[in-house]
């Protein structure tokens, strides 16, 4: 069952200066600190719904 989960890697390409709090927390709370750090996170809705709401700032690709 562990092999099920998809993971995506995200990656942040842009800035957070001047984005809206909302979205700058919403960047934060995925684990992305600084522009082109990247994490891996499995694609369960609420994570695909962050990343759509950032859709602006990040790149992702499936691992």
């Amino acid at each position: 069952m562990a092999g099920k989960n998809k993971k995506i890697r995200i990656r942040l390409v842009r800035s957070t200066i001047g984005i809206i709090p909302v979205q700058r927390a919403t960047v934060r709370s995925l684990g992305l600190r600084k522009i082109g750090s990247t994490v891996e996170q499995e694609a369960s809705g609420p994570i695909l719904g962050m990343v759509k709401r950032v859709a602006h700032l990040v790149s992702v690709e499936e691992c």
